[in-house]
């Protein structure tokens, strides 16, 4: 068994309450919930047509694009540091 507490959150995404289970602080679920919940509102304003699954969907495309984009430029800036200390 874990050490780790776990906290439950429940927050709103869309018009719709999740509870979240998890060790993060409850002012970081609570952060990324609106986040989540921003950038669906802001898909859904582009595309007003789509159903809340594809909007989902498209909220995680978009996230997991920013996320690989945010890795990308990490590792590239950590190549850059080794590279700096030789």
């Amino acid at each position: 068994m874990s050490d780790t507490k776990k906290t439950r959150t429940t927050v709103d995404i869309y018009g719709q309450q999740y509870t979240i289970v998890g060790t993060e602080s409850t002012s970081h679920v609570r952060l990324v919930a609106s986040l989540v919940d921003d950038k669906m509102r802001e898909i859904s304003i582009m595309n007003p047509i789509l159903d809340i699954n594809k909007l989902a969907v498209l909220t995680a495309v978009n996230a997991v694009n920013d996320y690989l984009k945010v890795k990308d430029r990490v590792e590239r800036l950590e190549a850059e540091i080794q590279r700096l200390k030789e």
